[in-house]
């Protein structure tokens, strides 16, 4: 007779499970500790240290922008025309006399031509009406002296019969003579008043005549003038900011031909993030950056408009505009914003912003180790931001992004 045995397979699975149970319970284990703090090790040389300082603290902000002229001189067609030849490009330095471009419009050419006829024309007729005037008033003149003559003639006459009127010759004769007299008297005052009024007449001509002169060489200079403007010159001396036509293009009466800036009155337009620009203040201090040269400045105006986030500062130089500055440049501001006395302030870390709160690593005294603690922190300026609260003077700090063990509370510097 077989006797049946128990199964041992309902034991074995139970072992198994138990088993099974343990291991998951020990991973667990592990990721508790790992996940709350357990040390990590990371070499030195991976690690960017910055010491905790006390001073004084420029709080400033930072921005970019360009160098623009505050003195500049817009050029545009006086006419229609094509241009003939581009003699400078954009970026040139110019004199006030300098050449930019040279158009052409043989319309122009023809009214300058045309005028000038005119204006010679008119000059003739001067001429011509000088000799006319002249020519008629010698004869009127000449008139004038006969009469005049005539007059004296009969006066003598007069004269010799007065005393012998009324015997030798009779008073009707004499009576005769006295009525010529008084007509000749009357014929050189008419003639007299003649040539005063033709006198008259003739300045009055000549004046008239010169007034189409002047009229004529008006048009001729404003001829001249739109003539002369096909040769485009620079007006100002500083430096070609801008030419935006081409050689052959037809440009338009009033079209923009270029645009020059003077290399002096130079003024730095930076733009400055919207979050900041409420910490700038009319006549602030500044520094300007040329990337060769560093030159102090003062805010000077303040743009109400905003633009892809930022507000646009004027800022204008306060010493020598530097040799290496020029319009367009691309150059970077500081403006100064306020300034904090015996303060606490460390090189900013990566990822942490003004008046805010962060979590970082400071070294053990014996700078083996480093624990997580909670910072607070104030005003930044340039590469430092202040330390409010969590350090005192000389800690180190790690500056750099630990994010990648964001969970560890702990680490071994090695």
């Amino acid at each position: 007779m077989d006797i049946a045995k128990p199964s041992s397979k309902p034991l074995i699975k139970k072992s198994y499970v138990i088993g099974l149970v343990v291991l998951v319970a020990l991973a667990l284990l592990w990721l508790v500790l790992t996940g709350s703090g357990a040390s990590v090790k990371i070499e030195r040389n991976q690690l960017l240290l910055g010491k905790v300082q006390r001073g004084n603290l420029r709080v400033s902000v930072e921005g970019y922008g360009v160098l623009r002229s505050d003195k500049q001189t817009l050029i545009t067609a006086l006419t229609a025309a094509t241009v003939e030849e581009v003699v400078l490009r954009s970026g040139a330095e110019v004199e006030a006399d300098s050449i930019i471009m040279r158009l052409n419009n043989p319309e122009v050419l023809q009214e300058v031509e045309a005028a000038n006829m005119a204006l010679i024309q008119e000059q003739a007729n001067l001429r011509r009406l000088k000799l006319s005037n002249q020519r008629e008033l010698l004869a009127e003149q000449s008139n004038l002296a006969d009469v005049v003559a005539s007059l004296k003639t009969v006066q003598l006459r007069a004269d010799a019969e007065k005393g012998l009127a009324g015997g030798a010759v009779s008073m009707l004769v004499y009576q005769t003579t006295l009525l010529q007299l008084e007509q000749m008297q009357q014929r050189v005052a008419l003639q007299t008043k003649r040539v005063e009024q033709l006198e008259d007449v003739f300045s009055e001509a000549i004046i008239i005549q010169q007034e189409q002169i002047n009229r004529a060489n008006a048009q001729l200079q404003r001829a001249q003038q739109r003539a002369d403007k096909l040769i485009v010159r620079a007006g100002i001396k500083g430096v070609l900011q801008r030419s935006p036509v081409e050689l052959g293009q037809s440009v338009a009466a009033g079209q923009e031909l270029a645009l020059v800036g003077s290399d002096k009155d130079l003024k730095a337009l930076i733009r400055i993030s919207q979050s900041r620009v409420d910490q700038i203040k009319l006549g602030q201090a500044a520094r300007i950056n040329t990337r060769r040269e560093q030159v102090a400045g003062k805010v000077s105006r303040i743009t109400p408009e905003v633009r892809d986030g930022t507000i646009e500062v004027e800022i204008l130089f306060t010493e020598a505009v530097p040799a290496s500055a020029r319009p367009e440049l691309n150059v970077d501001a500081e403006i100064y914003t306020a300034d904090i006395k015996n303060t606490l302030f460390v090189e900013r870390p990566v990822n942490v912003q003004n008046h805010s709160s962060a979590s970082l690593f400071k070294l053990a005294d014996d700078k083996k180790g480093a624990s997580l603690q909670e910072f607070n922190f104030g005003a930044e300026s340039g590469k430092y931001i202040q330390v409010l609260k969590g350090a005192k003077e000389n800690d180190l700090l790690i500056l750099s992004d630990m994010t990648n063990i964001q969970d560890a509370t702990e680490i071994t510097i090695l």
